[in-house]
């Protein structure tokens, strides 16, 4: 009877000591660690992008006074009028984005294709492919100058917008395809036999379903390809020397004369290059960050 009586007994219940998750309150929700490195980063970007706009807005004095100003005394626009009136600005706009426009497309055109093979289809070889494409979008630029300026010179490309087309093409093509398969990687591939089961065709499976979920690399892809384009400098110079067929980065490093160098013009001309690169980030922000999350788990 005992031994049933101490089974029957409850067994005393321990209290636990509660945890109590204590956020910090008042001040300390706004100063701390966290939000004080973010501003100094902000800082640290933001601080060159000011001084561009503000010297854009100075005057030829107030540019290459003893003591610069953070503010300008009296706002000029004279500078963004010189780069139009003075220089051939606008037709380097135009050159820039033709070359940047067409090579983005065919970028994202090539690399959707070949990111959904790698990514879906059951191919031999998809790591040395990946690597070899990991070492092409590594090669640095500079070496690819002269090969690049003798093949277009024999092909007569030279000072044209179909030769800085290929090349750009050519150049960022093998990360874009990094981008987009590591995305299509995180698609899930019962979506795609969901289609199949319906009757769809390959093709259509393509169209109607994986590319609406890979939007988000796919922006990713165009916006990084469409700024390295846009902002590329070496090719350009070694391949067009006509003042009719320069991009943007080659016709503002070549203003000025022998003896001047029109700083606020210069500025003034970066100011508007800037502007396009500044609205596709701003509108493909959340795009570009999923992008770039996707797949860092898998593949």
């Amino acid at each position: 009877m005992s031994a049933v009586r101490s089974s029957t007994e409850p067994t005393p219940t321990v209290a636990r000591p509660v945890v109590v998750n204590r956020r910090p309150g008042g001040w300390r929700r706004i100063v701390n660690g966290t939000n004080l490195a973010a501003l100094l980063v902000a800082a640290f970007v933001a601080a060159p992008l000011y001084w561009l706009v503000a010297t854009s807005l100075k005057s030829t004095t107030d540019v290459g006074a003893a003591h610069p100003t953070l503010i300008p005394h009296q706002p000029t626009f004279s500078n963004y009028s010189n780069a139009f009136s003075n220089y051939h600005f606008a037709t380097y706009i135009v050159n820039s984005a033709v070359v940047t426009v067409i090579s983005t497309v065919l970028v994202l055109g090539l690399g959707t294709g070949a990111g959904y093979a790698l990514a879906r289809l059951p191919l031999r070889g998809k790591s040395s492919v990946m690597t070899a494409l990991l070492m092409i979008s590594l090669f640095p630029t500079v070496a690819l100058a002269a090969p690049l300026y003798l093949l277009m010179r024999d092909a007569g490309w030279l000072n044209s917008y179909q030769g800085l087309i290929v090349v750009y093409t050519a150049l960022n093509l093998p990360f874009s395809i990094w981008i987009i398969r590591n995305y299509m990687l995180a698609i899930p591939k019962e979506m795609e036999e969901v289609a199949w089961m319906d009757g769809a065709s390959p093709m259509r499976t393509v169209v109607s379903v994986i590319l609406p979920q890979a939007k988000p690399g796919l922006f990713t892809a165009g916006v990084f390809t469409f700024v390295a384009c846009w902002t590329e400098f070496l090719i350009a110079l070694t391949l067009n020397n006509d003042d009719q067929h320069r991009t943007i980065p080659v016709g503002i490093a070549l203003f000025g004369g022998q003896f001047t160098t029109p700083y606020g013009t210069i500025f003034a001309a970066a100011t508007v290059a800037m502007l396009p690169i500044a609205l596709l980030v701003l509108i493909f922000r959340r795009a570009v960050v999923s992008g770039l999350t996707a797949g860092a788990v898998k593949g």
